[in-house]
């Protein structure tokens, strides 16, 4: 394989390129320890030690790093090692890796997101939060069955008039106009339709239900 281009990064990191085509990032130092050299033949020898013991070790201390300091999903964890140009198969071995230690657990993390913002967030937001986090609807379902059997449910027209509550909202005096914005700010909140019609039209300075 034939190293065609080799670009920098900073000034430790480069890019290496072999047959045309990016290969990999590597440190300056690790550079000479490869004679990784533009127009210089690379080896399947050292191609492979790079991508088997190199790389690999690295894309798992990098996620064991990141996962220091917060919870990631898998995906969450992907992007980021994607994002410093980990090979797919390096990123591949580093989640496994701290996924077979529970060091990730989508479940887990679902439940613990779920149970922290039930009461305040609607079931669709939650939804919609835990998927763009690259959480499953199936892992998210059972969560929210296994909770429900707990008898933890949520009460989303008293959300929503707590809500309502905070931005001063009062049906009796409330103008269309008035209404047609808390409706908006409930509905991007996640709140079903009914739900947001019944919570406006209550009166919620009153004990009235």
């Amino acid at each position: 394989m034939l190293v065609t281009q080799i670009s920098e990064i900073s000034k430790a990191r480069y890019r290496v390129y072999l047959d045309g085509q990016f290969a990999f990032v590597l440190y300056k130092g690790e550079l000479s320890r490869f004679h990784i050299k533009e127009n210089q033949e690379c080896s399947e020898e050292t191609y492979r030690q790079i991508m088997t013991q190199i790389l690999p070790k690295r894309a798992k201390l990098r996620s064991m790093n990141l996962l220091q300091s917060r919870d990631y999903t898998r995906r969450q964890l992907e992007d980021k090692l994607k994002q410093g140009e980990y090979p797919p198969e390096c990123v591949e071995e580093a989640i496994s890796y701290v996924e077979f230690y529970g060091y990730i657990d989508d479940y887990r993390y679902a439940k613990d997101y779920i149970e922290y913002n039930l009461q305040a967030k609607s079931r669709e937001r939650i939804e919609t939060d835990l998927m763009r986090k690259g959480i499953g609807k199936d892992i998210i379902d059972k969560t929210f069955d296994e909770l429900e059997d707990l008898g933890v449910e949520q009460d989303e027209l008293s959300m929503a008039r707590t809500l309502l509550n905070k931005k001063k909202y009062c049906a009796n005096t409330a103008t269309k106009q008035e209404q047609q914005k808390m409706y908006g700010f409930l509905y991007r909140k996640g709140f079903q339709s009914d739900t947001i019609s019944k919570a406006l039209l209550l009166d919620i300075t009153s004990n009235s239900v």
